[in-house]
C-alpha cells in the first residue's frame, strides 16, 4: 500500500505524535503549564477511540514496513491501558519533580509510540527502529532522579547491556537479510523455505533471541532488571515491568511464527526444518523462573524484589514457547494480561508507600496493615495472586500455562520445575505480608493513619479487583484474546 493510502489505517499514531507535540508546546506558554497532564489524558482518550474504530482491519501499510491486524491491537490496548495508569499516579508521585513533567510525559508518550510500532512491525529495519524508539528514551526515564546516584546508576547500566544487546540483535537480522535478500519477514520465510540450512536458522535465531530476551529480561540477559528497577522512579520502574516487555513477547510472537515456522502463521504447528527451539525455550523457561525465584529470596528492597518477581514470571510465560499452536498463545496472552493487573497494582502500592513513608524497603512497610488496612488488604490480594494461589486470577494463570504442556504431552519436568518455582515465591512474597500486619511484641509502630490520594487509591483497588474477577469469570477475555490471534495476512 502506498504512503498516502497508509495515512487512513495510521490514525492512531498520528494522534500519538501530534500529542507528544501539543505536550513540549504547551510548557513553552506560562498559562498553559498547569494543562500537561489534562491535555495528556485527553490525548490517550482520543488514542483509545481511535483503536476502538479501527478495530478487525488488516492492512499492511506503508510498502509493508508495519501492519494493522487483531494481533497488534490487542497488545496496543495493553500499552494506553498501561501509559494511562502510569501517568495518573506519576502525577502524585513525590519521585517525579514537578519541573520535569513535560520531560517525563513527552518521554513515556515517545516509548508508547515506539510500543506501537513494535507490535505492529514486519520488517527488520522497522523493528529494530522501534526497539531503539523504546530503548533510547528509556534510559533517560531511568535516570530522571538526576542527583541521585542509585538513578544514574540505573541510566547507564541500562545503556551499557541495552547497546550490548542491540548490537547482536542486528548482527542476527544481518544474517537473515543476507540470507533472503528482504528486510521483510513473509519475503525471508519464503527464502528460508528454499535455503534449505539448519545452522543459519539457528545462528539467526539465537542472535535475535539476546535482543528479544533483552526486551522481557529473559535469562541469561536479565541482569539489568535489578539494579534498573531499583534505581528508576516507582513509576518509571512500574511502566518498565509492563511496557517494553508485552511489546517484547508481541514481537518476539510475530518474528517466530511467521520466520521461524514451516506454515509462517499463526496456525502454524511445525518448526522451520525441524529446528527444535522449543527445546531452547524450554531450558530458558526453567532458567529464568529459578534465577528469578531463588534471587528474590534474600532481597530487602521491594522494588528488587518485584523485579526479581517480574524474571521469574517471564520464565513463566516463556512456557507457551515450548508447544507451537494457538492454544499456547491464548495461555501467554491471557497470562499477560493478568500479569499486568497483578504487577500495576503491586507498583502502584509501592509508589504510595514512597510518597508516605519514603522508603523501599520491606521493613519500611511494617505495621502498615494498621495504619491503612484497605491498601493493605488489597497488596495482599496482588502479592497471593503473584504467587498464583487462589481465589486469584495468577492461579488461572498459571494453570492455562501447564495445561498447554500436558496437552501436548511434553516437557512434564518443565511442569515440575514451575511448581516447585510456585512454592518458593510463595516465601519472599509473604515477606511483605508478614511485615504488613505481623509485628514482635518489642516492636513498636505507629497507629497514625496513611492517607492516599484518590486517584491513587482507586486505581490500586481497580487493578487489584480484576486479579479476583478474573478468577471466577474470565471467559471474555478469553474470547477477546482468540479474537486477536490473527495476523494482517491469515
Amino acid at each position: 500500500m502506498s504512503n498516502f493510502s497508509s495515512i487512513a489505517y495510521y490514525i492512531p499514531e498520528l494522534i500519538l505524535v501530534i500529542l507528544i507535540l501539543s505536550v513540549i508546546v504547551i510548557d513553552l506558554i506560562p498559562s498553559l503549564q498547569d494543562l500537561k497532564f489534562p491535555v495528556a489524558f485527553i490525548g490517550l482518550g482520543l488514542l483509545a477511540l481511535a483503536l476502538n474504530l479501527s478495530h478487525g482491519v488488516k492492512a499492511s501499510i506503508f510498502m509493508d514496513l508495519i501492519v494493522v491486524d487483531p494481533f497488534s491491537h490487542f497488545f496496543k490496548w495493553i500499552f494506553v491501558l498501561a501509559t494511562a495508569s502510569i501517568l495518573l499516579v506519576s502525577r502524585y508521585s513525590v519521585e517525579v519533580e514537578e519541573e520535569n513533567h513535560v520531560e517525563y510525559i513527552s518521554l513515556m508518550l515517545m516509548i508508547l509510540l515506539g510500543l506501537f510500532l513494535m507490535a505492529s512491525s514486519t520488517n527488520l529495519l522497522m523493528i529494530y527502529l522501534a526497539i531503539e524508539l523504546v530503548s533510547i528514551p528509556s534510559y533517560i526515564l531511568a535516570g530522571m532522579k538526576k542527583n541521585d546516584r542509585a538513578s544514574n546508576e540505573a541510566s547507564l547500566k541500562y545503556v551499557i547491556f541495552g547497546s550490548f544487546a542491540s548490537g547482536l540483535m542486528l548482527f542476527g537480522l544481518s544474517w537473515l537479510y543476507g540470507i533472503s535478500g528482504s528486510t521483510n519477514i513473509l519475503d525471508i520465510h519464503a527464502a528460508l523455505l528454499t535455503n534449505g540450512n539448519q545452522f543459519l536458522v539457528y545462528m539467526s535465531l539465537m542472535m535475535i533471541m539476546v535482543g528479544f530476551g533483552y526486551k522481557i529480561s529473559m535469562a541469561p540477559f536479565h541482569y539489568w532488571t535489578p539494579d534498573v528497577y531499583e534505581g528508576s522512579p516507582t513509576p518509571v520502574t512500574a511502566f518498565f515491568s509492563i511496557g517494553p516487555k508485552a511489546a517484547g513477547f508481541a514481537i518476539l510472537i510475530r518474528v517466530l511464527y511467521t520466520i521461524f515456522t514451516n506454515d509462517g502463521s499463526l496456525n502454524a504447528t511445525s518448526p522451520l526444518y525441524d529446528v527444535n527451539w522449543t527445546l531452547i525455550f524450554a531450558v530458558l523457561a526453567a532458567i529464568t523462573m529459578t534465577i528469578g525465584n531463588f534471587l528474590a529470596l534474600h532481597q530487602e528492597n521491594v522494588k528488587r524484589l518485584l523485579a526479581f518477581s517480574s524474571i521469574s514470571h517471564v520464565g513463566f510465560m516463556l512456557i507457551a514457547f515450548t508447544v507451537i499452536g494457538t492454544e499456547a498463545l491464548t495461555a501467554l496472552l491471557f497470562y499477560l494480561v493478568i500479569y499486568f493487573f497483578m504487577t500495576l497494582s503491586a507498583f502502584i502500592i509501592a509508589i504510595f508507600i514512597k510518597n508516605k513513608l519514603d522508603t523501599d524497603t520491606i521493613d519500611g512497610w511494617k505495621g502498615l496493615a494498621i495504619r491503612n488496612p484497605l491498601i493493605s488488604a488489597f497488596m495482599v490480594i496482588s502479592l497471593v495472586s503473584l504467587a498464583g494461589l487462589p481465589p486469584t486470577a495468577g492461579f488461572v494463570g498459571k494453570f492455562y500455562l501447564l495445561a498447554v504442556l500436558f496437552r501436548a504431552k511434553t516437557f512434564y519436568w518443565l511442569a515440575v520445575v514451575a511448581i516447585l518455582n510456585s512454592i518458593v515465591s510463595l516465601y519472599y512474597y509473604f515477606k511483605i505480608i508478614k511485615s504488613m500486619y505481623f509485628l514482635n511484641e518489642e516492636e513498636e509502630v505507629s497507629s497514625e493513619p496513611l492517607e492516599v490520594n484518590p486517584y491513587v487509591k482507586w486505581t490500586a483497588i481497580l487493578f487489584s479487583a480484576q486479579t479476583l474477577l478474573f478468577y471466577f469469570y474470565w471467559t471474555p477475555l478469553i474470547e477477546f484474546i482468540n479474537r486477536s490471534l490473527s495476523f494482517w495476512n491469515s
